[in-house]
């Protein structure tokens, strides 16, 4: 079975919040107060959520802004499960606790 890839938050963002409204990366921005660009790189999967940036984003679409940072600590954690070196040494641990 395949696996799929982790889910970047951004995606959540953009197919969950910002088509069903109707909203580009600039008017998410403009109406955050902060730069186009920050908006366009979560939004296209270039960059993770910072704090502010989810505090913002709770407040906007009311949501918690724990639900955005976890979202964005799940995709890291997975993104690094899935490295070759830390696959790796997860292993090794896990053998080593099993003996």
């Amino acid at each position: 079975m395949r696996k799929l890839p982790p889910l970047h938050p951004g995606e959540v963002l953009r197919e969950e919040f910002m088509e069903p409204l109707g909203l580009t990366p600039y008017a998410l921005a403009a109406r955050l107060d902060v730069p186009r660009t920050r908006i366009e790189r979560i939004a296209n999967e270039q960059t993770g959520i910072s704090a502010d940036t989810a505090l913002l984003l709770g407040a906007y679409f009311r949501t918690a802004p724990e639900f955005w940072l976890n979202l964005q600590s799940k995709f890291e954690l997975e993104t690094a499960r899935q490295e070759k070196d830390i696959a790796r040494k997860l292993h090794k641990l896990e053998e080593m606790q099993a003996a």
